[in-house]
């Protein structure tokens, strides 16, 4: 019977091979580098050019950003009736005044 040598395999703890070892390895180095990547490259971490803002809102998929720079950071800052998605939880008027322009 098939079966007849499975109690003793299952009482024996399961042995890494090479190839198992390595595999581990790389999973878990790229797990890190993936980690450390998006630490790094987070929003927050950029500095925005001069005269543009960023604003998470909500969207139907989920979270969305706009980063609208120069003449149309200034339009959005000064009509905000005209984004309420934007307009809606203060995110804007945030961003605006971090940046420095007037929120109406």
């Amino acid at each position: 019977m098939v079966m007849h040598e499975q109690s003793r395999r299952l009482s024996e703890p399961l042995r890494w091979t090479r190839g198992g070892r390595i595999a581990t390895l790389a999973v878990a180095l790229l797990l890190a580098g993936g980690i450390a990547y998006a630490l790094l490259a987070s929003p927050k971490a950029r500095a925005l050019p001069r005269g543009c803002i960023e604003v998470t809102f909500a969207s139907t998929l989920g979270a969305a950003v706009e980063r609208p720079c120069g003449e149309r950071a200034l339009e959005v800052c000064a009509h905000p009736g005209e984004n309420p998605g934007l307009a809606e939880h203060g995110a804007l008027r945030e961003a605006c005044r971090r940046a420095g322009l007037p929120y109406d």
